[in-house]
């Protein structure tokens, strides 16, 4: 994704993400948020333990290219006052305003591999996640059931939990494992492709 810094304007990205920026773009690398955060977002959400934060000093229109380590679309979603929550790798930057926290998730999110806190965005700048595959936004007013592996994100009013497809023997038979069930009224956004289906996949090629 293409981003032009206005002068004075900066925004903060995950580790790894910048494809190209113009030299005169400053770039540090901190814990976002502060240690203890940082250090739950990475052994808890399966995060990078630092950000890097481009900041354009000059008095002209800097630009810079961010990207994500999968094939997908790149979203900018603008907060004004709501709360998302972003599935683990999802993240790609934020700014203007938009603060980065994290979320109690569950055990039953951590013993289905999706990390015990999400990331949860508030403020009102914009932030900036990805996906493998195109997004699909779906609003809902209720239940609504997401396969554990296609979730990018959930407005965070939305309560999520984690839960068996069917029975225990269905469940296993069908190839289907576990569910994400989102109940409430709001946004979710959901990933065409799997990277664990693609993991998958290739695994018995390889060998």
């Amino acid at each position: 994704m293409f981003v032009t810094l206005e002068p004075k304007e900066k925004i903060t990205a995950e580790a790894g993400a910048m494809v190209s920026m113009d030299a005169d773009i400053t770039m540090t690398t901190e814990f976002s948020g502060g240690l203890i955060p940082a250090l739950m977002r990475k052994f808890f959400g399966g995060e990078s333990l630092f950000v890097n934060v481009f900041h354009n000093k000059t008095n002209r229109p800097l630009n810079l290219v961010l990207t994500q380590s999968v094939i997908g679309d790149i979203l900018a979603f603008k907060l004004d006052g709501k709360r998302i929550c972003l599935e683990p790798g999802a993240y790609i930057a934020h700014a203007g305003g938009a603060k980065m926290g994290v979320k109690w998730a569950g055990f039953a999110s951590w013993f289905a591999g999706e990390g015990l806190f999400k990331l949860e965005f508030s403020g009102k700048g914009r932030v900036l996640f990805g996906s493998y595959g195109g997004i699909t936004r779906k609003e809902i007013n209720g239940e609504f059931i997401v396969d554990t592996s296609h979730l990018v994100g959930y407005d965070s009013n939305i309560k999520m939990s984690i839960a068996l497809s069917s029975n225990l023997l269905s469940s296993i038979t069908s190839g289907e494992g576990f569910v994400t069930r989102l109940k409430g009224k709001g946004t979710v956004l959901i990933q065409s492709r799997s990277v664990s289906g693609l993991v998958g996949f290739l695994r018995p090629k390889v060998r």
